[in-house]
C-alpha cells in the first residue's frame, strides 16, 4: 500500500501517516520513488500492535529499513513462516527472541 492508501484504511491524514512510519508503528520503503507498506502492516484498520516493538529491536540490532522490510517478509527458518505472518498469528515473543539473536 501507498501512504494515499494507508490515508483512506487508517482514516488518518497524510502527515499522520507519514508519522506512525516515523515512530515505527509502520515500516515503508521506496519502491521505484514511492513510500510502499505491506498489508500485512495493517489489522482491523490500525496497525498491528505488536509491529512497532519488532521493528525498534530490528533498528537497535542495526538493520535499515530495507533489510528489516526482507526479514519481515520473507519465511524465517526457526519460525516457520515469515515473522509478519507469525505476529499477526499471536507469536510476538518467539518473532522477537529470533530477532534479538539476529543483532549485528
Amino acid at each position: 500500500m501507498t501512504v494515499p492508501d494507508l490515508v483512506d484504511v487508517l482514516n488518518l491524514s497524510p502527515g499522520k501517516v507519514h508519522r506512525l512510519i516515523e515512530d515505527r508503528h509502520l515500516l515503508a520503503v521506496r519502491r521505484e520513488r514511492v513510500l510502499v507498506i505491506p498489508e500485512e502492516f495493517v489489522h482491523e484498520g490500525e496497525p498491528l500492535k505488536d509491529l512497532r516493538g519488532t521493528l525498534i529491536l530490528l533498528a537497535d540490532d542495526g538493520f535499515t529499513d530495507d533489510e528489516a522490510m526482507d526479514w519481515m517478509l520473507e519465511v524465517n527458518e526457526v519460525l516457520g513462516v515469515s515473522p509478519i505472518t507469525a505476529l499477526r498469528a499471536g507469536r510476538k515473543a518467539e518473532v522477537r527472541r529470533v530477532a534479538q539473536a539476529l543483532a549485528f
